[in-house]
């Protein structure tokens, strides 16, 4: 027997709820409000006519653009319980459990991500249920549930009509706080930190119905999961994407080279840090999800039904499917395919393959420290490690770090400072012997002696304590390895070219 779904939280904050949205709304609108107050005030003075009303139509289309831009075609693939009859089953299965009654669509989207929306279908109001082939495809049935009883669960949590329009006004102006120039940011922050709870309570009641239906731990599982194939996508995909793009290609095995990337440690292991640090970065408390560790602490401990497998959905025509989300995240919309080169991410080799993730700060590092090799880039590198001077040298790589928020920009100078000391880095420790641990990253390398060093992480952690012993240490040694093997070579040289000249020497000796 099923576990009876929670009640849905008490209704007394509903007051407070609509007076937050309205705020949010009203600073979001704030420039809008003042631009169109100013035209008025001019067209007023220039003469009273018709004109004086323009103001008033902007401020109107201000408020209403947003609804104006969301309507259109439905993104994604439908998926029609004939053609794809697993997951379909899988989400009616899902939604049964949960109770959800309402007309619901299901369509398949390139992305990491899965979300509820409503839409107008044929002239029917109905639900709209996205999930990400990515999702699909690396997601074990159970694990796949949660995240679709997880959506589902939101139209019992943030359904509401007060919920809607503080979701939206919260984005509205979180949009705003993206421009290089915020005067809002007084009046924003307390607002978006006072709504942020509402929302996390949400999504942690959301998991909880997740656990209900899947277990907590398929739930957990699916948590983590998904952040790292976030991660993933992000860290990986995308620069293969926008590598071949430049050379007029596309990536026929996206999908298969992914799953091949997350099932590397090494690939996990950086996707967690990365997601990690992603969390870290949040200066005007606009996240509306929780950070990870804050999820899974709220998980209540509920067993697995065994209704699901642990295995992925089988998708009927899965090779159409890929093959469309590709198309779509090259932006070929089946036209203009014959003119791009298909490649197999797969079939490249690791150096090519390593070379799409190249990160250009590192380039820029020899500009930033005034040095000219790797060696000497990575060392007065780590010395502003050791100084505390570090985040000049952030400046220099990425002068945008000027317009970031004061709450955030220490945190990001240290990911720029780490990914460009750690490409430098990495050039000398291979030139000292040293191999890549993985095809995927050419900042992981495995030591002679079989040590494998994350050469970020080693130097985001230096960052972080100021104390660049060990990295140091490992320059040191690349360039003690990296002297003997030129004596080395030098001496072999040496006797080479003895060996040919006393050859030759005996050659012209007279008998």
């Amino acid at each position: 027997m099923d576990t009876p779904l929670p009640e849905p939280p008490p209704r007394h904050t509903a007051a407070r709820q609509w007076l937050l949205a309205a705020a949010l709304l009203t600073v979001a609108l704030l420039p809008t409000a003042v631009a169109c107050a100013a035209l008025l005030t001019v067209c007023l003075l220039w003469g009273p006519d018709w004109s004086a009303f323009t103001p008033l139509v902007l401020f109107w289309f201000g408020i209403t653009g947003a609804v104006a831009r969301d309507r259109g075609p439905l993104p994604g693939r439908a998926v029609r319980p004939d053609d794809e009859p697993a997951l379909a089953a899988l989400v009616r299965d899902v939604a049964d459990r949960l109770g959800f009654r309402a007309p619901l669509l299901v369509r398949i989207v390139p992305d990491v991500e899965a979300f509820l929306t409503r839409a107008r279908v044929s002239g029917v109001r109905t639900h709209v249920l996205f999930l990400g082939l990515p999702l699909i495809r690396t997601l074990t049935e159970a694990e796949l549930a949660s995240v679709v009883a997880h959506e589902l669960a939101h139209q019992r949590h943030v359904e509401s009509r007060r919920a809607t329009l503080l979701r939206y006004a919260r984005a509205r102006l979180a949009d705003r706080l993206d421009a290089p120039v915020r005067p809002l940011a007084p009046l924003a922050a307390p607002l978006l930190r006072a709504s942020q709870p509402d929302f996390w309570r949400a999504e942690t009641s959301a998991d909880a119905d997740a656990a209900r239906i899947a277990g907590t731990d398929a739930t957990a599982a699916a948590l983590r999961r998904t952040v790292r194939l976030h991660a993933v996508f992000e860290g990986l995909g995308e620069p293969w994407l926008a590598d071949l793009a430049e050379r007029d290609a596309w990536p026929e095995d996206f999908y298969d080279a992914l799953d091949a990337a997350l099932a590397d440690p090494h690939v996990a292991h950086r996707a967690a840090l990365a997601a990690a640090d992603e969390d870290a970065v949040d200066p005007y408390a606009a996240a509306d999800h929780p950070p990870e560790p804050v999820r899974l602490a709220a998980l209540p401990a509920l067993p697995g039904t065994g209704t699901y497998g642990d295995s992925p959905v089988p998708l009927r025509d899965a090779p159409e499917i890929a093959r469309w989300c590709v198309q779509r995240l090259t932006h070929q919309d089946g036209q203009g395919e014959d003119d791009l080169e298909a490649v197999r991410l797969l079939d490249l080799p690791a150096d090519e393959l390593r070379g799409l993730d190249d990160d250009p700060r590192t380039a820029l590092l020899f500009k930033a420290t005034g040095h000219d090799t790797p060696e000497a880039a990575a060392g007065a590198a780590l010395d502003t490690f050791a100084d505390g001077t570090w985040r000049g040298l952030a400046r220099r790589l990425e002068p945008g770090l000027r317009r970031v928020p004061r709450a955030a920009r220490a945190h990001l100078a240290r990911r720029v400072c780490a990914a460009a000391t750690a490409g430098a880095l990495a050039e000398v420790l291979q030139t000292a012997g040293w191999t890549p641990a993985t095809r995927w990253m050419h900042t992981v390398l495995a030591s002679p002696d079989g040590r494998t060093v994350d050469l970020t992480a080693l130097l985001a952690e230096a960052l972080t304590t100021a104390d660049p012993t060990a990295p140091r240490a490992l320059l040191r040694s690349a360039k003690e390895n990296t002297q003997e093997y030129a004596k080395e070579s030098t001496k072999e040289s040496t006797k080479e070219s003895t060996k040919e000249s006393t050859k030759e020497s005996t050659k012209e000796s007279p008998a």
